[in-house]
């Protein structure tokens, strides 16, 4: 049987940004943190990376609500001058993830470097979104994080680490070279969006519960979503989950919670003329550009073009296509706010 594509919605990226923050703020958000949450959510749906745009809200919300209990306050445990932990108190990662981002760039700016990691949170996003911040600021970076157990290693079909995404960021001029990856064959945002319209995962991505391959990607969660890479793929994936458990996480944490997040940044000027390495790294970003193509092949990119490119071209022509299911549910959470006598967006 042929699966339909869902219908497409034309929304503006403000009317968006005001979809997703009325909705978290009538999931117990403030508007500061719902604004700091669409902030980011609205960045990955304008560089096309729909699975980690407005459909989180969604995802964010259902796990507010199921949650047992409310989060707590974001909390600094440790401290040294170049380094943090973070416990998250359950909250939401895109605003634990950006208390430990702003740790970070004030302590590499005063000392050169800086290492802050974070536990008990959920849902840290994009690493690229964070690390864009971190260049703008002059900064390199690397971000890891670890989560549960849903991913199986090379040769297995039993869940042993989380999707475990990982980036590293350069600044340059005109813009900063990002690169980021998930160690997974597929990433838990996609599943999940997926599972929500009604789609299949791509074969080879994962297995159900008694480890037969799956396309369904309500049986992938039960069972274990393939590693990225082969062999080759599930070390790096293992080396990320370590990392992310350095500031305390969980090796196997139940559900969506304890996620490890670990942010190192590096001013370059601790090394090197700092102008002069962001010419350089222009230069050889450039140089990468103009690489010879191979035959039939198109233009060689370097990481982060294609993303950034698709977010000017958003931004540019002023609007984005959404899922209609995904804002048609959106705009059920946010319509609750002016029903409960609250003040919605839009």
């Amino acid at each position: 049987m042929t699966r339909q594509h869902p219908p497409m919605t034309t929304l503006t990226p403000s009317d968006a940004h005001a979809l997703v923050s009325a909705a978290l703020t009538w999931a117990g958000h403030t508007a500061a943190e719902a604004g700091i949450i669409a902030d980011h959510l609205l960045d990955c749906e304008l560089r096309g990376l729909s699975f980690g745009g407005l459909a989180r809200a969604l995802s964010v919300v259902e796990r507010i609500r199921a949650a047992p209990e409310p989060p707590g306050p974001i909390r600094v445990v440790a401290e040294t001058a170049v380094s943090a932990t973070l416990d998250g108190g359950d909250q939401a990662g895109y605003l634990v993830g950006m208390r430990a981002l702003d740790l970070a760039v004030d302590k590499a700016r005063a000392h050169g470097i800086a290492a802050v990691g974070a536990r008990d949170t959920w849902y840290t996003g994009m690493f690229s979104y964070y690390l864009e911040k971190a260049a703008d600021a002059g900064l390199a970076g690397m971000i890891a994080g670890s989560g549960p157990a849903v991913v199986a290693p090379h040769g297995g079909t039993e869940g042993r680490f989380g999707t475990n995404p990982i980036a590293f960021g350069f600044p340059s001029t005109p813009a900063p070279v990002i690169r980021g990856i998930g160690t997974a064959s597929v990433m838990y945002g996609e599943v999940l969006l997926k599972a929500r319209l009604g789609a299949e995962l791509a074969p080879g991505r994962a297995y159900d519960a008694t480890g037969a391959p799956t396309l369904d990607p309500a049986a992938a969660p039960e069972g274990a979503f393939g590693v990225w890479g082969g062999h080759k793929g599930s070390g790096p994936a293992i080396v990320v989950q370590l990392l992310g458990m350095m500031a305390g996480a969980a090796p196997d944490p139940p559900g969506v919670r304890d996620r490890g997040f670990l942010v190192v940044l590096v001013d370059p000027g601790v090394l090197t003329d700092p102008e002069d390495y962001r010419r350089r790294v222009a230069a050889f970003a450039d140089a990468v550009r103009a690489t010879r193509p191979a035959e039939g092949g198109g233009a060689v990119r370097v990481p982060f073009d294609r993303s950034a490119a698709c977010r000017d071209e958003a931004l540019r022509r002023g609007t984005i296509e959404a899922s209609g299911a995904v804002v048609e549910a959106m705009r059920r959470e946010a319509g609750r706010v002016t029903h409960a006598g609250g003040t919605a967006h839009g």
